[in-house]
């Protein structure tokens, strides 16, 4: 059962919505315990409503006049497992309770579930969801900066509430993040329902609006939890002493951050009460800009009861205001130009999300709508040096346009910045059918009709995995970043599983009493292990991994599960085996294995086993097969633990790819033997995500290594057709075997080449940025089935890619423009071409129908251009930006008209290099020929480096 608390004072206006919210619920089970405080308005006859019409609400009285008494009260009284906190002027979603109940289902361990919430502003506007997802990975190093959950957004165990001594009434706010701060510091796992499902009313008379009361409270909520608490009697070791500065920031910082948002609040209100020297503490670097500007955004939602939509349109009542508190900043920083980065990334956001229909000058910018077929002067007010503009064609948004200028903005100097973000036929009137950009037009509109038209179903290409969230903060960020998608290795792959077989092999003889897995992720081979073991207690850094692992081996009765930060925590003792695999790389450097090393030692008891397995990294040694990795590996980690005091290797079994150790513990009188080595060949078949690290026979150059050293103006762009072992011999110059082929992506790769496509080499030719490391753009003409039967999984192995030029016409067919020489060449088909598209492959136009374009009319070419463009957009899914020309053959018509039907990047008939003074639209190509020895392949490309 769920009890509910919700404290009234004076609540007649607001307490109906909350406890009609509660009679929405889709469960049964729960109770309400109405707690009127000291209320003189129609509050009790409300409640006694209530209680008469469902037996669920019950009431007391209380004079505590504070939110924070008037819940202690009812928590002395409530019954239920698990507490929630209701507000009278807030209210949560008909689906809170299932949902959150069901997650804590999920989690056993749980002492918390919450959700995310939307403010709703006395106008009805809600504000968007906000869920701090952090609360799930460290809930305590959260709640000691920040209180990151609305007070209702929450469901937590009743009995531990107690034990905490519930919620400190001394504090007149801030009193709920005071309490969940010490439930975090018990170290316990908190699950998170990412909905929003609690609705938080704005209003003028907040408690939050305080802003001078609050700062003063946070001030003693912060300093609390950056030192050890009394009042949490068992707090997890880690949190002990209190939050760890390097895992988000110091508490001077914590304060800061939270004199900010109070600070932008009071600007939004009308009033200034944080004295800017509050503020001292904020970090004034470029990469905190943003973050700042975000604090201030939100801060300024609820000073001025606004959502985000309407606050640029609102600027003049908080704008003064605001800048003078961000020039205060940059006096505070002694850094003015690091307080105007934070105006320009604020006013940005403010425009983001406005809807211009009327010019808003705020400090620096002017936000304004252009007609983008016939823009006029915009004279700038005072004190303006940024445009933000939405260039408007037929009463719906082309592009967004930002710039900085320095005076009058020309009705020239609006035409040539709209001729660079808008195609000129989009700008040309429907009333100029017999124009040139007329019947571009026409020819466009026919290109899209048959695509529309065409057989080939619609469907969206595969989704490709999603990246994984990168953290700089903490190394339990980095990891929960790891885990953000569920079963980022692999694991249940045959490499993997054979890898788990392998070190089940190695474990000791004779029967294991208590064992520990260090980083056993997602408990893939917790759940092998465990049958092998007396007791398994299995650990990770992430608590979403921990949660998965627990739920896999939910069924295995001798395994427990906990969070731990083997680096940072003390490990549990007296351990007959530790485990401890595939992470050790990940450690700051040798000497922070060392350390570690050290304390596994401390954790086995005389004689105990540890067993770790690792990859072969190039760094250790670059002349063997390895994988490039920036870290050390497994020669390395071997190497280090061997020369760990009381520990001794009994028996290594390695592969090509990685080696499993087994070491042990010395006891007193114990006396070091031989190990037993058994090399051993790899079984599996690599997955490629496994495949494309590996630099197969060691590397001659790595690509981290070049990328810092190496800085070139141009590079090898080269240029293939076929892939195949058999075709006619008049193509052969044309066609590579696949041996040969593999044998030049492996000389690519081993020596430090990495693959870009023909997007990035226009960005770099033009910002005029040299070409960092050693870069290649491999180009395969024509579309060829055997390009993804051979070339591509050869490219995938080696960690490259290719741009291939399709004929779309002809896509799915063959090519007949090489009839004449033999039966023509199988072409891929368009389901083919998505599944490479969501795999990493580029594609780019060779046209529609393989002519030679110095024979087809101006209209013709024109019609090819917009149909394969838009035919490979179709099948990809992307922006389609570069074309080949069909036999190399150009003339002076091709650039000026690909421009004007969407291309960015063209190559055409020159043989050479690409370099930084090349015309995009205009690209020289190397022709890799069949007929030519590895030794002349190395020989032009070396030439290209020199």
């Amino acid at each position: 059962m769920v009890s509910i608390v919700v404290p009234a004072h004076n609540a007649e206006v607001t307490l109906a919505r909350a406890l009609d919210c509660l009679l929405d619920q889709e469960i049964m089970d729960w109770e309400a315990i109405i707690v009127d405080d000291a209320s003189t308005d129609a509050t009790a006859a409300i409640i006694a409503g209530y209680v008469e019409y469902d037996a669920r609400f019950r009431t007391l009285s209380s004079c505590a006049f504070s939110a924070a008494g008037a819940r202690n009260t009812g928590i002395s009284t409530a019954r239920g497992h698990w507490l929630m906190f209701l507000d009278a002027d807030d209210w949560v979603d008909a689906s809170f309770l299932a949902k959150m109940l069901a997650a804590l289902k999920t989690a056993p361990d749980a002492v918390a579930a919450y959700c995310g919430s939307r403010r709703v502003m006395p106008d009805g506007e809600l504000t968007p969801s906000s869920i701090p997802t952090e609360v799930a990975i460290q809930p305590f190093e959260t709640f000691a900066r920040q209180c990151a959950i609305r007070t209702h957004a929450l469901l937590v165990d009743r009995e531990t509430i107690v034990e905490l001594g519930g919620f400190d009434a001394s504090l007149r706010t801030c009193e709920d993040w005071d309490l969940w701060q010490r439930l975090a510091r018990l170290g316990k796992n908190w699950v998170m329902v990412d909905e929003p499902l609690a609705f938080y009313r704005a209003s003028p008379n907040s408690l939050s609006r305080n802003s001078a009361q609050m700062l003063v409270d946070a001030e003693i909520v912060i300093a609390r939890g950056f030192s050890p608490d009394p009042r949490v009697k068992h707090p997890a070791s880690a949190h002990a002493n209190g939050a760890i500065s390097a895992n988000g920031g110091t508490a001077s910082e914590a304060l800061a951050w939270f004199a900010l948002w109070n600070a932008a609040s009071d600007c939004g209100s009308g009033s200034r009460s944080i004295d800017p020297q509050s503020l001292r503490a904020l970090p004034a670097g470029r990469k905190w800009a943003r973050e700042i500007a975000k604090v201030v955004f939100d801060g300024l939602m609820v000073g001025s009861l606004s959502v985000p939509a309407q606050l640029a349109a609102r600027w003049d009542r908080f704008g003064g205001a605001l800048t003078e508190l961000i020039l205060d900043l940059g006096k505070v920083w002694d850094n003015p130009v690091a307080g105007r980065r934070v105006q320009y990334q604020l006013e940005q956001m403010l425009l983001d999300v406005d809807d211009l229909a009327a010019p808003r000058r705020l400090a620096r910018t002017l936000g304004i709508r252009v007609d983008a077929r016939n823009p006029t002067t915009v004279e700038l007010p005072q004190g303006i040096d940024q445009i933000y503009a939405y260039l408007m064609m037929d009463g719906q948004i082309e592009a967004v346009v930002q710039f900085g200028v320095l005076g009058t903005v020309t009705r020239r100097h609006w035409i040539e910045s709209i001729l660079n973000v808008v195609p000129p036929e989009r700008l040309e009137r429907r009333s100029d059918p017999d124009s040139h950009f007329g019947k571009l037009a026409q020819l466009a509109e026919e290109a899209r009709e048959l695509v529309r038209s065409s057989v080939e179903p619609a469907e969206p290409p595969a989704a490709p995995r999603r990246a994984r969230v990168k953290h700089d903060k903490d190394r339990t960020s980095f990891w929960n970043g790891y885990f953000a998608t569920e079963d980022p290795w692999n694991y249940d792959s045959s490499y993997e599983q054979e890898k788990y077989e392998r070190q089940l092999e190695i474990l000791p003889a004779g029967p294991i009493g208590r064992a520990l897995e260090l980083a056993c992720a997602e408990g893939h081979f917790t759940r092998q292990l465990a049958p092998r073991v007396g007791h398994l207690t299995a650990t990770d850094i992430s608590a979403i991994a921990i949660g998965r692992a627990g739920a896999r081996c939910s069924d295995q009765p001798n395994v427990e599960f906990g969070v731990l930060d083997f680096a940072a925590d003390t490990l549990p003792g007296e351990m007959d085996l530790i485990v401890c695999s595939e992470v050790l790389y990940y450690l700051d450097d040798l000497a922070e294995l060392r350390h570690i090393a050290k304390k596994i030692v401390e954790a086995l008891v005389p004689g105990g086993s540890f067993i770790n397995a690792h990859a072969f990294v190039l760094r250790d040694n670059v002349e063997r097969t390895g994988f490039d990795w920036n870290t050390f590996g497994a020669q390395a980690i071997s190497e280090t633990l061997a020369a760990t005091e009381g520990l001794v290797l009994d028996q290594s079994i390695q592969t090509e790819l990685y080696r499993i150790d087994r070491f042990r513990r010395l006891s007193p009188d114990d006396v070091a033997t031989e190990p037993m080595i058994d090399h051993v060949p790899i079984g599996a078949r690599l997955e490629i995500g496994v495949a494309r690290n590996i630099v197969w026979g060691g590397a001659r150059a790595l690509r981290r290594d070049v990328a810092r050293s190496e800085r070139r103006q141009r590079i090898p762009v080269l240029m293939y057709h076929s892939v195949s072992d058999n075709g006619p011999a008049a193509l052969a110059r044309f066609r590579l075997t696949p041996a040969a082929f593999a044998s030049q992506m492996a000389w690519l790769r081993s020596n430090g080449f990495h693959a870009i496509g023909s997007e990035q080499l226009e960005e770099f030719i033009a910002n005029r940025r040299p070409f960092v490391g050693r870069p290649v753009l491999i180009s395969f003409d024509d579309g060829f089935q055997n390009f993804a039967d051979h070339a591509w999984p050869t490219l995938r192995a080696n960690d490259l890619t290719a741009e291939v030029f399709l004929v779309t016409d002809l896509v799915g067919e063959s090519a007949l423009w090489d009839a004449d020489s033999g039966p023509p060449t199988q072409l891929m088909d368009a389901g083919t071409v998505r599944r490479l598209s969501a795999e990493g492959a580029f594609f780019g136009s060779h046209l529609a129908t393989h002519r030679a374009i110095d024979g087809l009319s101006s209209s013709d070419l024109a019609a090819e251009l917009l149909r394969s463009r838009m035919f490979i957009e179709r099948w990809t899914g992307r922006p389609t930006t570069a074309f080949a020309a069909p036999f190399s053959v150009t003339d002076r018509r091709l650039g000026r008209l690909a421009n004007e039907c969407g291309y960015r990047i063209g190559f055409g008939r020159k043989h050479g290099p690409a370099d930084l003074d090349c015309d995009p639209i205009d690209l020289p190509r190397i022709e890799i020929r069949g007929d030519r020895s590895l030794d002349d392949f190395v020989a032009t490309v070396e030439a290209v480096l020199e």
